[in-house]
């Protein structure tokens, strides 16, 4: 191997001093510098706040989005220290701002008994990747102010007037040479801070949008703390008892609170927190939660005679359908497995939260017989439908050993057998299956044609998504399963892309595919391995000119402009509006939709789950009323309606 000749000695090694690591390689402090990074900075100085109300001494959060996307949070808490540090031989202040690892919760004697923050990066990586923040803080009787940019020092703390307040407001402006937008999303923050607020019994978080003549606000605060989280995720959905089943208890400085509701749906939804941090990959708190719920269950029916002795004992997943569960610890020194925080590690945590399961659960359906007996019917219910899905299942696999063949018999497969660089094209219809067979690359592009009525699976059972003939080639050219059952090693596909029409049917069919992802392939999504393709909406021709697509009513605007400016005037040009797939010929459909090098997709992502539950409840729910609201509320910004 060719040596690469280059100097590298001691003036080769660069030392990053202060904040500029975090200036150099923000990803790895914010997790990207896109539009999620960039909302990650309200959230880190949010957290501080909520920090301060968790030790029990800040009542209210404010928040603005000031024109300019400048922020501004507001807190009513003890404020930050403005004393010298003895270390720093800086105000405390100024040394939290400026310096990373600088915080009040590493453990010990630190003036916070539980933190999500405990790394002591937020303030100061916050700082670093902003073009201007200033910090004003009120105690000790007085009003103190301090200014920076890009992360350094331009004011020192001073004091600029008395005060007899208490508490810290932050407002910052993101560096726009560092992130790709830094334009905020209302509704995002909207949607965290509500969450937040469920957590945090008792705390009220404002916030307003200013950037406009028509401020936007949104003002929470839950008494009522989970309870309320889990009425309100179940707002759409029918449920089996009307109040939901709440535990509160404190066992070894380890406080923690449980919400429990059961409705008829088929999927189970359970949130967990460490200290209001979503661990979304669960943890322990989740898996004694998950142990002591089918003890108590199976101990019932069995003490009821509801499970007779022949009967099998439910399993975990029979017991959680239907569920919508929130599970909330406070830890003082959590243990989390990486960085980002998403699992909780800490052992002694199972055993406190089984324990106060086993016993408040089990008190409670003791306590509430016909509850109990609702909740039971429905889990034996499910019990049924899973083992008539494994029969389903086990009837697919016998079929396709006596077929010696493991795949649909519609879908084209490509040569490739690296899933990495293989992709797969489902195909709404037979004719554009047809076009993108002939037209695709046959080395790493499948096509996968669907027909008909697909099932709307949010209504639906795992033993019907099995004997579904429109669903059962998608699982099987995914080939790694649905459900408890998914094995995301097991894909077949690196990329998932969803082709459908550009029409109100096309956008239904995503929908539907989008829900069965979501419900069953859920790790696809997180996985980033689903995408919607992007076909053209027009196409531009003139006798000589090279075709011109556009995917927009916006891009199409735009040529025609370019044109007149080159002097080909409107009426020069003939415009093709596609309704569908089917009317592209092969060359067609490779040039605008499946041609990596030309075509466009949209990665689906999930950025909050319990958003996109919400929003598939209401989209394919059973209920009409919200499902109604939602269409009022969003159809002025439906675009390109084709009907």
């Amino acid at each position: 191997m060719e040596k690469y000749k280059h100097e590298y000695g001691a003036e080769q090694i660069q030392v990053l001093e202060g904040l500029e690591a975090v200036r150099k390689r923000p990803g790895m402090y914010i997790g990207s510098v896109s539009a999620r990074g960039l909302h990650h900075l309200v959230y880190e100085i949010v957290d501080n706040c909520v920090d301060e109300a968790l030790a029990g001494y800040c009542k209210n959060i404010h928040v603005q989005i000031k024109p300019g996307n400048i922020i501004t949070v507001q807190d009513d808490g003890r404020g930050i220290p403005v004393e010298v540090h003895p270390k720093t031989k800086i105000s405390t202040a100024e040394t939290v701002y400026t310096m990373l690892h600088a915080g009040g919760k590493f453990g010990g004697d630190s003036g916070y008994k539980v933190s999500g923050g405990l790394h002591g990066v937020g303030a100061s990586v916050v700082n670093a990747l902003s073009e201007w923040t200033e910090v004003e803080i009120c105690r000790d009787g007085g009003k103190y102010k301090m200014k920076f940019a890009r992360g350094k020092t331009v004011e020192p703390l001073q004091r600029i007037e008395d005060s007899d307040k208490t508490g810290t407001s932050v407002t910052f402006l993101a560096d726009s040479t560092l992130f790709e937008t830094t334009n905020y999303d209302f509704s995002i923050l909207e949607e965290r801070f509500r969450e937040i607020a469920f957590l945090t019994k008792g705390l009220r978080i404002k916030i307003e949008d200013l950037r406009e003549e028509t401020v936007k606000q949104a003002d929470f605060c839950f008494e009522g703390g989970l309870n309320s989280f889990a009425e309100y995720l179940n707002q759409n959905k029918e449920k089996l008892h009307k109040k939901p089943i709440y535990i509160e208890k404190t066992e070894g400085e380890v406080p923690v609170e449980i919400a429990i509701q059961y409705t008829t749906a088929y999927s189970e939804n359970i949130y967990t927190f460490v200290n209001n941090i979503n661990t979304v990959e669960g943890g322990t708190h989740l898996e004694g939660f998950k142990r002591a719920l089918t003890k108590v269950f199976n101990d019932y029916a069995r003490k009821h005679n509801i499970l007779k002795e022949k009967d099998s004992n439910l399993q975990g997943e029979d017991i959680r359908e239907g569920i919508t569960a929130i599970i909330s610890v406070k830890v003082k020194e959590p243990q989390f497995e990486g960085q980002t925080k998403t699992k909780l590690g800490n052992s002694n945590v199972t055993g406190i939260v089984q324990s106060m399961v086993n016993e408040a659960l089990s008190n409670f359906l003791e306590e509430n017989p016909s509850v109990s007996k609702a909740i039971l019917e429905k889990c034996i219910g499910a019990s049924r439908a899973r083992e008539a899905a494994r029969k389903a299942r086990e009837l697919v696999r016998r079929k396709s050993a006596l077929e010696t063949s493991t795949l649909p018999g519609k879908l084209a497969d490509c040569s490739e057998k690296n899933a990495e660089l293989c992709e797969v094209y489902i195909v709404e219809g037979d004719s554009a299956g047809g076009s993108a067979k002939q037209g695709r690359d046959r080395k790493f592009q499948a096509i996968l044609p669907l027909w008909g009525k697909m099932l709307n699976v949010e209504k639906s059972r795992a033993d019907k998504i099995y004997n579904n003939d429109k669903l059962q080639p998608v699982i099987l050219a995914v080939g790694a399963g649905i459900g408890a059952d998914f094995d995301i090693t097991k894909i077949r596909y690196g990329k998932i892309i969803i082709m459908a029409d550009a029409d109100v049917d096309g956008a239904h069919i995503r929908t539907l595919l989008l829900t069965f992802f979501f419900r069953y392939m859920r790790p696809l999504i997180e996985n980033g391995n689903v995408y919607l393709a992007q076909p053209p909406l027009f196409k531009l021709s003139k006798k000589g000119m090279k075709d011109i697509y556009c995917y927009t009513d916006e891009e199409l605007e735009d040529k025609y402009k370019e044109l007149e400016e080159k002097g080909i005037s409107r009426d020069a040009i003939s415009i093709q509006r596609y309704k569908g797939l089917g009317e592209m010929n092969p060359e067609q459909l490779w040039e605008t939709t499946m041609n990596p090098e030309t075509r466009t997709l949209i990665k689906v992502t999930m950025e909050d789950a319990i958003k996109a539950d919400r929003i598939f409840t209401i989209l394919m729910g059973d209920e009409v009323a919200p499902r109604r609201q939602f269409i009022e509320e969003n159809a002025k910004y439906v675009k390109n309606l084709d009907v």
